[in-house]
């Protein structure tokens, strides 16, 4: 998955009237994606999607003043440069905020508003289908998840960092971009039922980590240089828990999530490859998965501090 920005100058479209959330038929309401393409009229500066887990997508835009129609997914915003006036007019109800760090916005999957925005925007944007809250409220045994709130620019530096993150972290490594992916998408959606639902989510620490033998089935898998799966789906179903409960475990039982010990042990193949071996930096990138060898060095040098070349130099004269 690559990740998204969002872009411009809408169109103005008639004024749309005061709907909630639930009152339009799922039928009428556009993917999220498409829906923002349409607004902003561009094309985002990076995407990452998957069809279970929803879209991560970072867009530069430019003045805005149109009406966003009915979405069939939740979507959250975040800004990670800049300060913009935002206005966000709904019926007769209208919100004004500064888009900003350390803000969010949050457009709830079927509602509508007319949007005005008088310039510049840079904006990380999760398109979060409304199926992942349900599953994580059922996984941490709660009931089902109530209607999300509008916010504009909303202060919440929690949810902002997930999705800062979220349009940082992407590694250019499939198997390592969809489990940092679904971990990220499931904490938001977590973070979300706990502060932005109109009936808030209470989740409460989960005690003890795996079984012995549940947690070498699991490092086995993530050790694995096959076409094994790796999603997180795959790892929570191995283990006969949810991906909800799966995390919690599993971070319990190894200090670090499955996304951090994986990206920990490629780091670690990467090492033993370019101290004990001559293979060339672009072969080492791609037996460990890594799309080129700009991204492998990108994800090395963000992790040690070094480019690989400079660190197998440093290693050999070490030796």
């Amino acid at each position: 998955m690559r990740k998204p920005i969002l872009n411009d100058p809408l169109q103005a479209l008639l004024v749309a009237p005061e709907t909630h959330q639930s009152e339009l038929p799922g039928a009428n309401r556009r993917p999220a994606d498409m829906e923002m393409a349409r607004v902003l009229k561009t094309a985002p500066l990076r995407m990452a999607s998957d069809a279970s887990n929803g879209a991560i997508a970072h867009w530069k835009h430019g003045a805005l003043h149109d009406v966003v129609e009915p979405m069939a997914d939740h979507v959250i915003m975040t800004y990670p440069t800049g300060v913009q006036r935002l206005e966000r007019r709904t019926g007769k109800s209208i919100a004004i905020g500064t888009a900003r760090s350390g803000v969010v916005t949050i457009i709830p999957a079927g509602s509508s508003a007319r949007w005005d925005i008088p310039g510049l925007v840079d904006v990380v944007q999760l398109y979060l289908p409304h199926t992942t809250l349900e599953r994580i409220a059922h996984e941490a045994d709660k009931a089902e998840p109530g209607d999300l709130l509008e916010r504009t620019a909303h202060p919440d530096m929690i949810t902002s960092r997930l999705l800062m993150s979220a349009s940082d972290a992407l590694d250019g490594n499939a198997a390592l971009d969809a489990l940092f992916r679904h971990q990220l998408t499931d904490l938001l959606a977590t973070r979300l039922l706990a502060a932005h639902a109109d009936t808030p989510t209470p989740f409460q620490p989960v005690a003890g980590g795996l079984s012995p033998t549940v947690l070498r089935r699991a490092i086995e898998r993530l050790r694995s240089d096959s076409d094994a799966d790796l999603s997180l789906s795959a790892l929570a179903s191995d283990a006969g828990l949810s991906r909800f409960h799966f995390c919690r475990a599993f971070k319990e039982s190894t200090g670090l999530s499955p996304h951090a010990w994986m990206r920990q042990h490629r780091l670690e193949q990467a090492m033993n490859m370019l101290r004990d071996t001559d293979t060339s930096i672009a072969l080492v990138a791609a037996e460990l998965g890594y799309a080129s060898q700009t991204a492998f060095a990108a994800a090395f040098r963000r992790l040690t501090g070094e480019t690989p070349s400079d660190w197998r130099r440093r290693m050999r004269c070490m030796q």
